[in-house]
């Protein structure tokens, strides 16, 4: 039972995918095909920063939503962090960030994404891979109740986005498909 649900799940992303794998060049259906999936990896990263940084989230739920958003990114990508009461801009590893949300120092937190869209259409690169970007606008809320604190900023992210070709073995045939990873959280601007 095992093996045929493994050669059904293998057949099905062979199917879903084989059509963006014919030739290094991206054609406008393509491309609008990995334009969705990388918006829509955007807006997963979303919901998991959400959950991440809920107080109401239990730790090993946490840390399993930390786990998937991680598998969203190209390996060594960096998220900023910023705050109105500062002009520096921190940068830290994927995991790291997350781990800094989940232990805020306040009783209540409330993070929303709006705004999401390409700023850059894709660009080939040398290697042979494409990088776009795309921007976001971020609402942090932060509200401690015993000290009546209460902090909350707006900021702009670029999120570079990658696309290369990968592949995958299924049923002993070898599959290119076009993938996209999340790069670096770039902070552009931030304001109360």
């Amino acid at each position: 039972m095992k093996n045929k649900l493994i050669l059904f799940l293998g057949l099905f992303l062979a199917s879903s995918v084989v059509a963006l794998a014919q030739s290094d060049d991206i054609s406008p259906a393509r491309k609008q095909a990995i334009d969705s999936l990388a918006l829509e990896k955007v807006k997963d990263l979303s919901k998991y920063i959400a959950i991440i940084g809920s107080k109401e989230t239990q730790f090993s739920e946490a840390n399993r939503v930390m786990d998937r958003a991680e598998e969203l990114f190209a390996p060594g990508a960096e998220m900023g962090v910023s705050s109105i009461n500062s002009n520096e801009i921190a940068y830290y590893k994927v995991r790291r960030y997350f781990e800094r949300l989940m232990a805020l120092n306040y009783d209540r937190v409330n993070i929303t994404w709006y705004d999401i869209q390409y700023i850059s259409d894709l660009e080939r690169q040398p290697d042979g891979r494409y990088v776009g970007v795309i921007t976001i606008f971020q609402r942090f809320e932060g509200t401690s109740i015993e000290t009546g604190m209460n902090y909350k900023d707006t900021t702009k992210k670029d999120i570079t986005i990658y696309v290369e070709k990968k592949q995958t073995q299924i049923a002993g045939r070898t599959i290119e498909f076009w993938d996209v990873m999340l790069g670096d959280v770039r902070v552009t601007e931030t304001s109360a």
